[in-house]
């Protein structure tokens, strides 16, 4: 199994001994219908079966964060045909990489991306590398990336905890709601204990349960009677207690906020005519948004992040 470089408590000490060795008895026998399961149902993407390169799926997993999979096909298909590795994208111009990042949200992520290319292009010989180490010192690659790259591209053993793979194994194996928030130690160290001993049948699981999470036991309207596991699980049995219940903190609201103001200022210039030269005027982007000293501000701060530049006459573009 990979291991991660962080020292952490052993994972059955962490859900206890007993408990660990019932959750694991529990998915030896969860394994088959849900591979049986994953066979039939899985959705046909791009980027699985071997389809693309190690970069392919990186690329997939970065695009994916907090962006519904959905919506990601169309932009990673054609991301990659104009990028098919890390040289290409490290050569590109950062404004052709804001315009092909589209309305996939986040845009710094892009950037990063391509700062994570950069160093992959002249310091791993364009090969992404293979171990958790080395991932993660990547730019924009944090531990889930880094996990799912090695077991989806690589066949490493190796836990992949994201939030669908959280719900499905906190209601199928504890009985109890998954709050969301940052993953619990207990929620990392069930996803390593019920992981499969064989490499190939981990990344399955892996696969397979985060499926699962995605189109049948879904957060606040579960499927439950078209689940592979609804016989033995936990949650089910147990009435489904507190259903889609959430940690409490403040509603996040996005009208009028400063990342609705930076998303239309990004996409006015992504649809600038040609004749703009690639330069928003400050006439026209005045006309963007009511609220002068916001647009002020949105537009100062997309500036200190380096995804726009102010030309004379007080104008933006993209970063050249």
């Amino acid at each position: 199994m990979v291991t991660r470089t962080k020292k952490n408590a052993e994972p059955s000490d962490v859900v206890g001994v007993s408990r660990a060795a019932s959750a694991r008895r529990l998915a030896e026998q969860l394994r088959r219908p849900l591979f049986a399961w994953w066979d039939v149902h899985a959705r046909t993407l791009p980027w699985r079966d071997g389809r693309t390169s190690p970069w392919g799926v990186l690329v997939c997993e970065v695009m994916s964060q907090q962006t519904q999979m959905g919506r990601v096909v169309p932009y990673w298909t054609a991301w990659m045909e104009r990028w098919p590795d890390a040289a290409a994208l490290a050569a590109a111009p950062r404004a052709d990489v804001l315009e092909a990042w589209g309305r996939l949200g986040y845009p710094r992520r892009a950037l990063r991306l391509q700062e994570c290319a950069r160093v992959v292009a002249a310091e791993c010989h364009d090969e992404l590398p293979r171990d958790y180490a080395t991932l993660t010192a990547l730019p924009g690659i944090g531990d889930y990336t880094a996990s799912a790259v090695l077991s989806f591209a690589y066949g490493e053993r190796i836990a992949v905890v994201d939030t669908n793979i959280r719900r499905v194994l906190s209601r199928v194996f504890l009985g109890e709601e998954s709050l969301g928030g940052a993953a619990s130690a207990l929620e990392r160290a069930l996803a390593d204990v019920v992981l499969p001993s064989d490499a190939q049948a981990s990344a399955t699981w892996n696969q397979a349960v985060m499926e699962l999470g995605a189109l049948v036991c879904t957060a606040k309207q579960p499927a439950c009677d078209d689940c592979p596991l609804r016989e033995r699980c936990r949650f089910l049995a147990a009435g489904r207690p507190r259903l889609g219940e959430r940690r409490t903190r403040p509603r996040q609201r996005f009208a009028g906020t400063d990342r609705q103001v930076r998303g239309i200022v990004m996409q006015a210039l992504r649809e600038l005519p040609a004749d703009a030269h690639g330069v928003l005027s400050r006439e026209a982007a005045g006309r963007l948004w009511p609220d002068g000293v916001q647009l002020d501000r949105c537009i100062a701060s997309l500036d200190e992040d380096g995804l726009i530049e102010i030309v004379d006459g007080h104008g933006v573009r993209l970063p050249r």
